[in-house]
């Protein structure tokens, strides 16, 4: 519930400080893309450089998650094949050593 309430806080404020640097910055900006160039509010500009650097964010940690999931599943696979060893350990009779 906190968490919720973490991500809606931290969400308003940034909206906030979004609608507040659009009104303090009502300029337009020209980008050279090297293949057009674009000319655009500055807002805008920032807002979809925001939007990038959010989404590169998601891709990163996605990437970093799935690695973790496959390390887990062959993690689980180790022990699997550990937990069939033992067992299979313990179903042996015991031999003495004379």
């Amino acid at each position: 519930m906190f968490k919720k309430i973490g991500v809606l806080l931290i969400f308003l404020l940034v909206l906030v400080a979004m609608l507040v640097f659009t009104r303090l910055n009502p300029g337009l900006l020209k980008i050279d893309l090297a293949f057009a160039a674009v000319e655009t509010s500055i807002p805008v500009a920032f807002t979809l450089t925001f939007i990038a650097g959010w989404a590169f964010g998601i891709l990163c940690g996605a990437i970093f998650v799935v690695r973790l999931i496959n390390e887990r599943r062959q993690l689980r696979r180790s022990l699997r094949l550990s937990e069939t060893e033992v067992s299979s350990l313990r179903s042996l009779p015991i031999s003495d050593a004379d």
